[in-house]
């Protein structure tokens, strides 16, 4: 199924702090198409940008520019998407299911506020997944601590992604968690070193910090010099952004996945690794030395332990491979 150049998707095109109810009036309100409410709706700014863009690779695969056309849609239309991403794109399996999820998502919505009556995703077999272990790297102890001691200990970059890397290490945060960090995040309960953090979805959470951890951040803090600014972002960019010139911002997202790359790289380590590479060695490695699953699903944020344990790499053990007994 070929797509279409148009650039016209504008079903989801809005962003999703357009819709300021106290800055509008209700009749204006009742105009937005509920395409937009739906995305609006999702409270992770992460989560929201990925439907938007899984939605709208349905709406440029099939040619739909209009409401109206969405709405009509029926399981024949995303029985040839799905075949499209499969056999045309070489999507993967849990790519098409995340993007059948999004779709699904949506129709759900449109049918709880009668805009439509059917959702056609329904009736479209998703692939199949191995729901047992995850896709994601780990690294091994050794790997884990020569990352740790990789920065530098006497510059501010240096500083600054030491710490980082133990957020990530020791204490298993998101990307987008460590990133959202802010000074006064830090703190000491009960003589212990925790963090708040802002979990996926906008959950709160408070945890207790390896003891390596604080003096890292503090190290970072002392150097940078805004130890004081309680409010502010914690990590943050070493060059201004070029624009208005502002260095008092969190780093994105993407900016703790270029750390952990770069000192992967600089040890020699194959690619492939992540910044979530560090949450599941942080999941394996607490497992491994005695922590039950329960405290790991705790400190980790999930809510269910199914998802922990897809980070559990601890029955992937190479050495014991029988390819090792497989000598001729």
């Amino acid at each position: 199924m070929p797509k279409r150049d148009s650039d016209s998707y504008s079903l989801l095109l809005v962003k999703p702090d357009a819709i300021k109810p106290v800055a509008t009036t209700l009749d204006a309100l009742a105009t937005i198409p509920e395409e937009q409410i739906w995305l609006s709706k999702q409270k992770s700014p992460q989560t929201r940008r990925a439907y938007k863009q899984d939605v709208q690779h349905f709406l440029k695969t099939v040619g739909i520019t209009e409401c109206d056309q969405l709405r009509q849609v029926d399981h024949r239309a995303v029985i040839a998407w799905e075949r499209y991403m499969r056999e045309t794109e070489g999507a993967e399996a849990s790519t098409i299911r995340r993007r059948l999820a999004a779709l699904s998502s949506l129709f759900k919505h449109l049918i709880e506020h009668g805009k439509t009556d059917r959702n056609p995703v329904a009736a479209v077999r998703r692939p199949q997944v191995n729901r047992d272990e995850g896709s994601t790297l780990a690294f091994s102890r050794a790997q884990a601590r020569k990352l740790l001691d990789a920065p530098a200990d006497d510059t501010l970059a240096g500083l600054r992604d030491r710490a980082i890397l133990s957020i990530g290490l020791q204490a298993g945060l998101r990307r987008a968690e460590i990133a959202r960090l802010r000074v006064g995040d830090l703190h000491q309960n009960r003589g212990f070193d925790s963090l708040r953090v802002v979990r996926k979805g906008g959950k709160k959470d408070a945890l207790a910090i390896h003891p390596q951890t604080g003096p890292r951040i503090r190290e970072y803090l002392c150097m940078a010099g805004h130890a004081e600014d309680f409010d502010g972002p914690l990590l943050r960019p070493l060059r201004h952004n070029g624009r208005s010139r502002e260095l008092r911002r969190h780093m994105c997202p993407d900016a703790i996945d270029r750390v952990l790359r770069k000192f992967a790289t600089r040890l020699g380590l194959p690619r492939g690794y992540s910044a979530h590479s560090m949450r599941a060695t942080f999941i394996t490695t607490s497992l491994e030395n005695g922590a039950s699953l329960e405290q790991v699903q705790k400190a980790v944020g999930h809510r269910d332990p199914s998802t922990t344990r897809l980070y559990d790499r601890r029955d992937y053990a190479p050495e014991k491979s029988a390819a090792f007994f497989a000598s001729y």
